[in-house]
């Protein structure tokens, strides 16, 4: 079975447009920066991908869809391992969407004050959780326009939870390092999460638009740095052309 990166130069017909999809059409060829975007060049990026991170995930650990919203919601302006370290505790405390739904509000803050900007994750968390019980009968939704009603989640937070907890590849995760090596790749002349969002969507094929985020994140993490990449030890190495490259 081909991969689905060797799918990408086959592909001639769009697929229908999934809800939430921000308009643009799934593994269309047009570039939205020129040379980068180049066909051949896309797929050779997601070949070296599957090379260097075939089971690349989500690094937040989670047991359901709603430990992951939770998690995912805590991780904005944190790091992953510190999350873990929060939510290693803060589960058992908080078992489900109800627990934290009525939960004191104080005592959360200081559940979850490590990993900042405890007073907004609060009220997100505890606003999400309510619908969640009142609205979706405790059960996390599984479509984009649903989990966009939900306080504190927008487009990053809802393509994790479809993506990695139901499997659903409604669009493409924009973190902070999908965003620095979608620009460092010249895969997007755009620096805004939802416009790069809608231009990797119309270059990767759709049925890899969940691990690409993951492998991005993963290349981001250990090899392509913010301040200093790894260059010397970087697969794409040959087919990257950034100015800011180490060697």
């Amino acid at each position: 079975m081909a991969s689905p990166a060797k799918k990408l130069a086959k592909k001639t017909a769009s697929k229908p447009k999934p809800a939430g999809a921000l308009g643009a059409k799934p593994g269309k060829a047009k570039s939205p920066a020129g040379r980068g975007t180049d066909p051949k060049r896309v797929q050779a990026i997601l070949e070296k991908l599957d090379e260097a991170y075939p089971a690349a995930t989500c690094a937040l650990k989670h047991e359901d869809a709603f430990q992951l919203l939770i998690s995912t919601i805590l991780s904005a302006q944190c790091t992953d391992e510190r999350v873990n370290l929060v939510t290693a505790t803060l589960f058992p405390k908080y078992p489900n969407a109800k627990a934290f739904a009525y939960a004191n509000p104080s005592e959360l803050e200081k559940e979850i004050r490590p990993t900042g900007f405890f007073r907004n994750k609060t009220k997100s968390i505890m606003g999400a959780s309510k619908k969640i019980v009142e609205e979706f009968h405790g059960e996390v939704p599984k479509t984009m326009d649903e989990l966009l009603t939900l306080p504190g989640v927008a487009r990053k937070t809802a393509n994790v939870v479809l993506g990695t907890a139901f499997g659903v590849p409604a669009g493409v995760v924009v973190d902070t390092h999908v965003q620095r090596l979608s620009v460092r790749l010249d895969l997007t002349p755009n620096e805004e999460p939802k416009k790069i969002e809608q231009d990797l969507m119309r270059i990767i094929p759709q049925d890899h638009w969940i691990l690409f985020a993951h492998q991005l994140i993963w290349h981001g993490r250990r090899v392509c740095q913010a301040r200093r990449p790894k260059c010397i030890e970087c697969n794409l190495n040959k087919i990257c052309y950034s100015k800011d490259k180490t060697i």
